[in-house]
């Protein structure tokens, strides 16, 4: 019996991670539950699954939560380091780090310190401090499996193998505008962006997939995660979303990994591996589907791709500036203070001005990211002036 907290438990990852724990109460016990903002559908999940620990990250909202749950054998957590402190007890086994952006990286560090196996579906903690966290993965032990479904595909076609990888290949379903003329970037809208053909996602992965920023941030992840140069990870555009990635080996072979597109089987495999769990998921019919297709990504249409493979590896701090780039970027889009094709210049504004400071220690991320932010924000306000 596996105890799991799961960080960001009312998001499209998390509520998904609930219901394959949902499906298998002999095999998981939930004993923490992390969310942001979404009061009533975390007080649901408090009354279904009955967690020892509950946080909400929304302050003004804490209150009405002690309210609703005083008649419940559950404590709340009132910031992040007494959550960090609940992920280290022992009523934690297997951590689901499902929290969107930057903001998951405390907790997954937390996590990983205390020695918790981490199914990891937060891709911001490996771009922003992927050398720190994978060296002390190696160094001690730790084990991290990936939840996004492209690295699990690479992880199922790679575990335990003992083949040379020559490249990986990561496939993207081209977003929202995979098919707009470039000459109408300028008129894109919100709503728009948000309307993925394939994926019901979170608001900003969702943005992030329209301007294939998300792809750049899985390409650092997996050169992370897979101890790959940038020159060994290709992206190509499969509209059909059912290959999720590809390994080709130095004998030019290639293992592939094929799905529906529903995050339920790469967070499953993730908390089971090296194991399969029986499931009820939706099974393919590829005679129903019959033609898959792939194409190269417009990166002069998408630079916020291209800039990913801009960012400086080694010296670590690469990473840092295109996810907090993008974070503003998207936030600004989200808020309608830019407009959608403006995104990537707040990338290339903070690669610009930061890529060059080499990172020191976890505690230099957090406050470099800070600095990285703000003088973002100022950048915006002294050009609307």
């Amino acid at each position: 019996m596996q105890k799991i907290a799961v960080l960001g438990s009312t998001g499209s990852v998390g509520t998904q991670t609930l219901d394959v724990l949902r499906a298998h109460p002999d095999s998981f016990e939930v004993t923490l539950l992390a969310a942001g903002s979404n009061l009533e559908c975390l007080i649901s999940q408090i009354e279904e699954f009955s967690p020892n620990y509950v946080y909400l990250g929304d302050k003004g909202q804490q209150e009405a939560l002690s309210e609703r749950i005083k008649d419940r054998s559950v404590q709340l957590l009132h910031d992040q380091n007494e959550l960090n402190q609940a992920l280290a007890s022992a009523e934690v086994d297997t951590v689901v780090a499902a929290i969107s952006g930057f903001a998951g990286l405390s907790s997954v560090w937390a996590s990983m310190v205390a020695g918790k196996k981490i199914a990891l579906a937060n891709k911001e903690s490996l771009v922003t401090a992927g050398t720190l966290i994978m060296d002390y993965v190696k160094k001690n032990n730790v084990t991290l499996k990936p939840v996004d479904s492209e690295h699990s595909a690479i992880f199922q076609c790679i575990e335990h193998s003992q083949r040379e990888v020559e490249k990986i290949i990561l496939t993207a379903s081209g977003g929202a505008f995979r098919d707009l003329p470039r000459e109408e970037f300028p008129n894109i809208s919100v709503e728009q962006a948000l309307n993925h053909p394939n994926w019901d996602m979170g608001r900003k992965i969702t943005i992030d997939s329209a301007s294939l920023a998300n792809k750049g941030l899985e390409m650092i992840e997996a050169s992370h995660l897979f101890s790959l140069d940038y020159e060994s990870i290709e992206v190509l555009v499969h509209r059909q979303s059912i290959i999720h990635s590809m390994v080709q080996f130095i004998d030019g072979s290639v293992l592939a990994q094929m799905g529906l597109p529903d995050m339920k089987l790469p967070i499953q495999y993730a908390l089971s591996s090296p194991y399969s769990m029986k499931s009820d998921f939706e099974r393919m019919d590829l005679a129903k589907i019959g033609t898959l297709t792939f194409e190269e990504p417009r990166y002069e249409d998408f630079p916020a791709l291209k800039l990913a493979y801009q960012t400086d590896k080694d010296r670590g701090c690469g990473g840092l500036c295109y996810n907090a780039g993008n974070e503003v970027g998207v936030d600004l889009f989200l808020r309608e203070k830019i407009s959608f094709e403006q995104i990537p210049l707040y990338i290339e504004k903070a690669m610009d001005r930061f890529m060059h400071q080499e990172i020191e220690s976890i505690e230099h991320i957090f406050e470099l990211d800070q600095e990285i932010r703000s003088s973002l924000y100022d950048w915006h306000e002294r050009k609307l002036s």
